[in-house]
């Protein structure tokens, strides 16, 4: 810093760095997926991957709310009925499937907190 403002250069030098580190953390997992593309494992872990998160969320879900809340365990079945339903019908499309899972907890949820 010279006389309170701040060095140009200074400034570039840090935002380059940061570009620099910013952009080889995003880059580096596919680099390193590339080659193993072709694994078995990769394959099988894409697969049921998503699907053994969605139901780690899910049991999360019913545990916080079982026994406390009846309307809103009911809003979080049907819900999680939507999510597979979707997921399966329209080709394992897990943003899909996701998203209109949450919508659909969270209009019941409303809905029901509206009674």
């Amino acid at each position: 810093m010279i006389g309170g403002s701040v060095d140009p250069w200074y400034v570039a030098g840090v935002l380059a760095i940061i570009f620099v580190v910013t952009f080889s953390l995003r880059a580096l997992p596919f680099a390193l997926l590339r080659p193993l593309r072709a694994s078995r494992f990769v394959r099988t872990m894409s697969v049921w991957m998503p699907v053994g998160i969605l139901a780690i969320l899910a049991a999360a879900t019913f545990r916080s709310s079982a026994g406390h809340d009846l309307p809103s365990l009911l809003s979080g079945a049907i819900a999680a009925v939507v999510t597979v339903v979707v997921h399966l019908a329209f080709g394992r499309r897990t943003l899909l499937s996701v998203g209109l899972g949450t919508a659909t907890f969270v209009v019941l949820v409303n809905v029901a907190g509206m009674s």
